[in-house]
């Protein structure tokens, strides 16, 4: 009963922190710190990036699941 659900918050847990991860080094990548005092417009962006980068993650996470074909 439980397995299906825990499978499925590990898989958007997953895809959740991948996202996110690679917003964050993008961020730094192009030179943006998330972690800088204040909410400059830098830090805002890499906010940002972070964010998007988590939600887009957490809807791949979903979709690629939805594929697999149902287990009885």
């Amino acid at each position: 009963m439980f397995k299906p659900l825990i499978s499925e918050g590990f898989a958007d847990a997953i895809g959740f922190l991948g996202g996110s991860l690679l917003g964050f080094w993008l961020g730094r990548w192009l030179g943006l710190d998330i972690f800088a005092a204040g909410y400059g417009p830098g830090t805002m962006v890499a906010i940002l990036l972070v964010s998007l980068g988590g939600g887009i993650g957490l809807q791949l996470a979903k979709a690629m699941r939805a594929k697999q074909p149902p287990k009885r």
